[in-house]
């Protein structure tokens, strides 16, 4: 039974979204490369890194097929600012109106990983135990995938989820951006408990 599946919601219908949708983008640079921002009808559904706008566009095409694509940076000032601003210096919790699509188990995995402080790094396997993962021998993986589909870089804070030993595992845009990112945090924020 593939693990990413529940009420008849597959990771790809998931991801994909409904047919026919205007997704509205603008592009930014960082300290971490450049940044996309896509905003539905429902809120910002996706936050890529990357080395350049048209990698952006590309990966934002592809999780997205259906969508015909906007570029305006107008709309979007006030998002890609914000997410500029906390890839920059991640000082708090990067709060925006948020159109997660994903399964049920994703959405749940997400959901505990936007609830982590900035600085916190849990494991993948405290993470399972969080969320009451149903497969104990796969949880670590459940959890892995979880963070693999996350299409909202830095509002769902992949980044804070390592190894059981600390050590750095995948991150979608990067193990470099990763030890950044972790490294911002504990600058900006000091230890966290």
């Amino acid at each position: 039974m593939d693990l990413m599946m529940k009420n008849g919601v597959t990771q790809s219908k998931a991801r994909a979204g409904p047919t026919a949708e205007i997704l509205f983008y603008a592009t930014g640079e960082s300290d971490l490369g450049e940044i996309l921002v896509a905003h539905s009808s429902k809120g910002v559904c996706a936050i890529l890194i990357g080395d350049s706008d048209k990698e952006l566009v590309t990966d934002l095409l592809v999780r997205f097929p259906k969508a015909t694509l906007v570029r305006s940076q107008a709309f979007l000032r006030d998002d890609l600012s914000k997410v500029v601003v906390f890839a920059n210096k991640p000082t708090q919790r990067l709060d925006l109106t948020l159109d997660m699509r994903g399964t049920p188990l994703q959405r749940r995995v997400w959901e505990a990983i936007r609830n982590l402080p900035v600085g916190r790094t849990v494991s993948y396997m405290h993470l399972a135990r969080v969320i009451n993962c149903v497969y104990p021998n796969a949880a670590a993986r459940v959890v892995a995938n979880a963070c693999a589909a996350n299409p909202l870089a830095l509002a769902i804070p992949c980044h804070r989820v390592v190894r059981s030993d600390g050590g750095l595992a995948g991150f979608r845009w990067g193990l470099e951006r990763k030890r950044k990112l972790i490294a911002k945090e504990a600058t900006s924020c000091g230890p966290v408990p």
